[in-house]
Formats: structure tokens, sequence, C-alpha cells
């Protein structure tokens, strides 16, 4: 390991990094380490126990829970619940949000998290990297009070931290408190998170596209010709395709070698398909903490004040120049931002 800086180290020798801190954050990061090995573990045992496959139910988007899911779903809540250090938690997995406190007086807890906690899990079946997203915000109510909707319907820009792991060959956190981006893999024979990734950063420009085009039929117009342009033999092009169908790994492949990732609307999925407050926000904090960019094809994906918990948009996002140009070919068609 090139560098032994632990993430433990790495958060404490960072804190006054933290505006309004008081050593809050730096202990609900550390919340949030102990549930990702949590589910780490879980997820590297996939197969030897019986935890793939479909749960049986459905979550609040009507997409079908793996196993998996609901476990995640149930670390994360757990830990964070248990060591009061945040005033409430919206999971992709549950209807609405969860206040945390009463008696334990936790309603003064300063922050609320968001969380995906296992992206792309239906890929866990066949043995493919998955992930989880999490995003981190100040609360806007009132301290001794307890939270309401307004505290998780805050616009991208406003969050205070936002990170993501990706199980993979190997385990990687990377995370932004808004002072660049850094990533750390664990040892799994130590169980520590180390500091392997410094100062990510996103190349200008790239040469992958990450798309599904099985949909192509069904994608808007401005869409398909960025395609069509990707494909062109013209200049450093034709691009290559490359599309795993887990956001985290076609992020994470792309930030550290350059690239595009798309979900747009479609006839299929009208208003887009991925989730504003679990996945895009997030992940577009991450993208412009390294130098990229994200957008719903219009406008900056940090910009939009969300609406509903739930909500989807169509998601551009990696190399600032990429999306750049995807832009270009999208406001040729100014009706398609209506979704």
């Amino acid at each position: 390991m090139k560098n032994h800086t632990t993430l433990g180290e790495f958060i404490i020798e960072n804190q006054k990094d933290f505006l309004y801190s008081s050593g809050e954050l730096s202990r609900l990061l550390s919340s949030i380490k102990l549930a990702l090995k949590v589910v780490n573990h879980e997820v590297n045992k996939a197969g030897l126990v019986d935890i793939v496959g479909n749960a049986g139910a459905t979550n609040i988007q009507g997409e079908d829970q793996q196993k998996l899911d609901v476990y995640a779903n149930e670390v994360f809540m757990r830990t964070l619940v248990n060591r009061q250090i945040v005033c409430g938690i919206a999971s992709e997995e549950e209807d609405d949000f969860v206040i945390i406190g009463g008696k334990n007086k936790s309603h003064d807890n300063k922050y609320v998290v968001l969380i995906d906690p296992l992206d792309g899990s239906s890929n866990i079946d066949v043995n493919v990297s998955v992930g989880t997203i999490f995003s981190i915000y100040r609360r806007v109510s009132p301290l001794g009070t307890p939270v309401g909707k307004d505290d998780f319907l805050q616009p991208g820009n406003l969050q205070v931290a936002a990170g993501y792991v990706v199980y993979g060959t190997s385990t990687m956190l990377v995370y932004s408190t808004g002072h660049g981006v850094n990533g750390f893999t664990l040892n799994p024979a130590l169980g520590t998170f180390y500091l392997s990734h410094p100062n990510m950063t996103f190349p200008e420009d790239g040469n992958i596209y990450s798309i599904n085009e099985g949909y192509y039929i069904h994608f808007p117009q401005g869409v398909k010709d960025y395609l069509k342009y990707c494909q062109e033999e013209k200049e450093n092009r034709p691009y290559s395709a490359r599309y795993i169908g887990s956001l985290v790994s076609d992020f994470h492949r792309n930030m550290i070698k350059g690239g595009i990732y798309i979900y747009p609307t479609s006839s299929k999925s009208p208003k887009g398909k991925l989730r504003l407050l679990y996945e895009c926000n997030p992940i577009a904090f991450i993208a412009e903490q390294a130098g990229g960019s994200a957008s719903d094809g219009y406008q900056r994906i940090l910009n939009i004040k969300p609406k509903e918990l739930h909500q989807r948009v169509p998601f551009f996002c990696g190399s600032k120049n990429m999306v750049a140009k995807a832009e270009e070919f999208m406001a040729k068609y100014p009706e398609e931002a209506n979704y």
C-alpha cells in the first residue's frame, strides 16, 4: 500500500475543513464506515449463504427488492439509529423518511443522511460489482424539533458530504466533503480502509460512453443524435461503449479513465429512472469536486430543487467536455426538457 493513512486518521486530520462541525460529522462518517464494512462482509459471502435473489417484496418505486437490498438497508438504519448521530434518514428502500429522536435528545443532531444502501443489487446473483451511495446535509429545521420533509428536499449544492462504495475486486470508498475527492481501499486482512487514491480527478475529455443502448429506440432525439456522434469515425472517435449496469461501477471507471454516463428519459421511463436524492445528487457532487460535470441534459443537477423524496431525473455525468457536448445536442430539442 503506497499510502499508509487510514480512513479514520484522514477524517480526523481533515476535521478542520468541516464548517460548523464540532466532531459530529466526523463521527457520522465513522459510523457509515462501520456499516459499509458490515455490508461488504455479507456481499462477499453472497452465493455461500442464502442472501442472494429476490426478497419477495417491492420498494416504494415498485421495484423488486433483492435480499441484499433489505439487509443493507437494515444495517445502515440500525447503525445510524443506534449511534444517535443523525436526526433523520431517508433511504431508497423506505417509503418515507425516518425521524430519529425522542427522550435521547437526538433531535439536537445537525445532520440528515440520504442513502441508496445497495445500488445495482440485481447484479449480485451474477457476481458483478455493486455499491452503496450516501449523501449528507445539514438540517434546515430548528434544533430540538423533529426533522421534516424540507430537511431532505434540499438541492444538491447544499450537500456537506457525499460518497459511494464499490464492492468489487477490491472494496473501495470514495467520498468528498467539498474539498476534493479521495478514495480508500479496504485491506480485508485488517478490516481497515487506507488512502489509495488521493485527490481523484476526472480527465476533461474521455473516450468512453456508458448507456444501455438496448433502449435506443425509446430515447429522446437529442440522445440518439449524441450517440451517433460518439460512433462517428472522426478525430478521436468512435468512442468505446462500456456499460456495467451498476451506477457506481460505471461512474468509478469513467472518473478514472475519462468518459460519460447517461441514463436519459425514455418512452419507458418518461421522467428518467435514477433517483435525484439517493443517486444523482451525491454522484454529481463527487463528479464536480473531481472536476467533472453532471446535468439532466439541460441544467446542472445540483441546482435542481427536489419536489419529492423519490423523484427521478435524467442523468448525464462525467468528463466536463463530454457532458457539455451532450448538452449541445439536447439543446436542439428544448421541448424534451419537460420531463
